[in-house]
């Protein structure tokens, strides 16, 4: 009878939760890919104006609900000295990261609902530090805990697609991330001179062989229009769901 009602108590009341990492070079259009994300998939969330969107110093969280899973995304900075942070494993123990919540200079004089006005219902996962007098949040567990990473790459911007293609070498050779399915976005199609799907494949190819036996994908995106958003989602969905050898964590339904 236990074991009946508590069956019926995780279909009812809790989702699958995944982490789901978003990286990529400063500017990639990360960010504005998770408020396109927000939109198209939270009913209610009314999402914030794209052209306020900011460079992320430090982290952005956010989460979306497809069907009986959960997805818990962390936007990180793709500044050169902050993907230095994307590696780091932390197990129980936490770092501070500026909170990049627009029109928050002080988290001491904001609450969890305020933030929520641009960021949806994802703020209650954070721990606020009042009593520290800066803008801080305690985040930690990047890559010993995600379940997915979907990599950003600005298309149009090809003087820095060598220095992206590094980046995603050094993630994807992680042995923290080995098994864990990529999404790599090919940002800004909407643009008339971005580089192609095969040219951007062409130009990771050297990669092809670190990626190894995981899920992994390459599509063509627009985060700024939203082309794209919906099918990578799904997709991801898709492969976090169906990979066994990183489980997901059981939430409660808010």
């Amino acid at each position: 009878m236990y074991t009946l009602l508590s069956g019926l108590y995780k279909y009812m009341f809790q989702k699958d939760e995944y982490c789901i990492l978003i990286l990529g070079l400063d500017n990639a259009g990360k960010t504005t890919f998770l408020e396109q994300s927000k939109t198209r998939f939270n009913k209610n969330y009314k999402g914030m104006s794209l052209s306020k969107i900011t460079t992320t110093v430090g982290l952005n969280i956010g989460t979306v609900d497809v069907g009986k899973s959960r997805l818990l995304f962390w936007d990180l900075g793709g500044q050169e000295e902050l993907q230095s942070l994307w590696d780091k494993v932390w197990g129980i123990s936490q770092t501070l990261l500026w909170c990049s919540c627009p029109d928050t200079p002080r988290l001491e004089s904001v609450s969890s609902s305020a933030c929520a006005q641009h960021w949806g219902p994802v703020v209650s996962r954070a721990d606020l530090a009042p009593s520290l007098g800066s803008p801080l949040w305690w985040i930690g567990r990047y890559y010993a805990e995600c379940h997915g990473v979907i990599y950003v790459i600005d298309s149009t911007d090809e003087e820095r697609l060598s220095e992206s293609k590094q980046a995603f070498e050094k993630m994807v050779t992680s042995e923290a991330l080995d098994g864990v399915p990529i999404l790599v976005l090919a940002n800004k199609q909407d643009i008339e001179t971005c580089l192609s799907i095969p040219d951007i494949k062409t130009a990771f190819s050297d990669c092809t062989s670190k990626i190894g036996r995981r899920d992994c994908l390459t599509q063509a995106c627009s985060a700024l229009t939203g082309k794209g958003v919906r099918e990578g989602i799904e997709w991801m969905v898709k492969c976090v769901v169906r990979n066994v050898h990183r489980p997901p964590r059981q939430r409660d339904i808010t």
